[in-house]
């Protein structure tokens, strides 16, 4: 079997791996790193389940080969909490608002909204539907996830948190 190492940044760590050269990221997180926040949904980068920030940048982690992470930061839903447990802002949220049901889209949902505010400490309704366009929910109607997204946004704002 014909294997790759990677040396990369995942939740602010330095780490390496020695995996088969054709897994994704996403088999990397899951069964190297047993980081299960990430899930396969439809393995192909259409429904956002899998979706991590790679260099600031939200991504597909199904489609994204392992090698292309050697030397990159991986940020995954397991790291947004901090050292001392405390959730991120937007996990806080997501949970006041009931941004969460089935809970099988929440994590890529995240992610995808922190890359967003990240760049856009303040979108407005239509840049946080667009910056969630990718990732699939079945039950929520995406209307409480939308409104998370908003409540994050301006918790942050008067956390001082860009």
């Amino acid at each position: 079997m014909n294997k790759v190492s990677v040396v990369f940044e995942l939740n602010g760590d330095p780490v390496a791996a020695e995996v088969p050269a054709a897994w994704s990221l996403l088999q990397t997180l899951r069964e190297h790193f047993q980081l299960t926040g990430a899930k396969k949904g439809c393995g192909v980068g259409d429904c956002g389940a899998c979706t991590v920030i790679v260099d600031g940048d939200a991504v597909n982690a199904c489609l994204y080969p392992i090698a292309e992470v050697e030397g990159k930061s991986v940020q995954t839903i397991e790291g947004l909490a901090d050292r001392q447990g405390r959730l991120h802002p937007l996990q806080q949220a997501f949970l006041a608002h009931n941004g969460v049901q089935c809970g099988y889209c929440t994590s890529g949902m995240i992610m995808s909204a922190k890359a967003l505010l990240d760049r856009n400490p303040r979108p407005d309704e239509s840049e946080i539907r667009t910056a969630v366009s990718g990732n699939i929910c079945r039950c929520t109607g995406y209307v409480q996830i939308v409104e998370s997204i908003a409540a994050a946004a301006e918790s942050m704002q008067k956390q001082g948190n860009p």
